[in-house]
């Protein structure tokens, strides 16, 4: 098989699971709780009224048929409208999603050094001292709710010390780099979680390189610490690092949601969660669909350069 074959079928398998994706999320706003025909309306409606909007909105026609209007749409690049407000919701989607790639970069720039050197720590120390304190501490970090995280950061620097800003409040029409300090918080609640996942993939990694017949034949010419590490162990986990740098990125796509409520952060997770809040039904669909798609590019891309750093996938190609 050909690597331009290989690649060409993770591409097709990416599509496919988009569609699937995007399936399930039609399927899934179909049972949000309420309806959004009455929310419009408002309390005081009659019922004939709701039908009416129910009608305007295309609420009306079936299941099948608004699944395949709105996904040829959104294949062409129209996400519709938001029923609250009238938005638009790509031009909703332009407007937040640099601000939750920029929040995503800023954990990333905490979290691949830290988780990198971290599992580089422990798994050239298997079963040692040094191995068991860092696999301790990261399993717990791992095991704390992204809102717990934030609580614990918010009491100690922002309320406890002031440091930083409880909220990430940005002015209407500005954008969060105009204001480092409100990215502080809700960066490093995202990173704590992704480094304690990251550095335990690592070290995972790591183990099995250090065990490998060069890694011993090093150790046995006296090669050892970071010597070791930068020239025999680093350079053979660059493949697995970046397959665990691409799930980590994703992982934070999806953390956003939470991270972003908490702290009212201007992104498209806060955006999603306001509109499940309102039933905006158009609008949970846009964005949800594009943070799978974003999602997905990015575990895509990771696969791709994973096969292209590795000689034995390359090889069967």
């Amino acid at each position: 098989m050909s690597l331009v074959l290989l690649i060409a079928r993770r591409v097709a398998g990416a599509v496919s699971i988009l569609v699937v994706l995007s399936a399930l999320i039609f399927a899934a706003t179909e049972v949000l709780p309420g309806d959004a025909a009455g929310v419009l309306a408002g309390g005081e409606s009659s019922q004939a009224d709701r039908d009416r909007l129910r009608q305007d909105l295309g609420l009306d026609a079936g299941l099948a048929h608004r699944y395949l209007t709105w996904a040829t749409a959104a294949a062409h690049g129209d996400l519709g409208t938001g029923y609250v407000g009238h938005r638009d919701v790509a031009a909703v989607l332009a407007d937040r999603l640099p601000n939750s790639l920029l929040l995503a970069v800023l954990a990333m720039a905490v979290a691949v050094p830290a988780a990198v050197a971290a599992g580089l720590a422990a798994g050239l120390r298997g079963g040692r001292r040094t191995d068991r304190m860092i696999s301790t501490a990261t399993l717990m970090a791992a095991a704390v709710p992204e809102f717990l995280v934030a609580a614990v950061l918010v009491a100690v620097f922002a309320t406890g010390l002031g440091l930083v800003p409880e909220v990430s409040l940005v002015p209407l029409g500005s954008r969060p780099w105009r204001a480092p300090a409100v990215l502080v918080l809700p960066a490093a609640a995202l990173a704590v979680t992704a480094l304690a996942v990251a550095a335990r993939l690592v070290r995972a990694s790591v183990v099995d390189i250090a065990s490998a017949p060069y890694v011993e034949a090093a150790r046995l010419r006296g090669v050892t610490g970071t010597r070791l590490a930068l020239r025999h162990v680093l350079p053979n986990a660059v493949g697995p690092a970046v397959q665990v740098v691409t799930v980590m990125f994703a992982g934070l796509i999806g953390g956003a949601v939470v991270v972003e409520t908490l702290f009212n952060y201007p992104g498209v997770g806060y955006e999603l969660q306001q509109a499940v809040a309102n039933r905006d039904v158009p609008m949970v669909q846009g964005l949800a669909l594009a943070m799978c798609t974003t999602t997905l590019v990015v575990l895509l891309l990771g696969d791709i350069v994973h096969v292209l750093l590795s000689p034995v996938l390359r090889g069967r190609s």
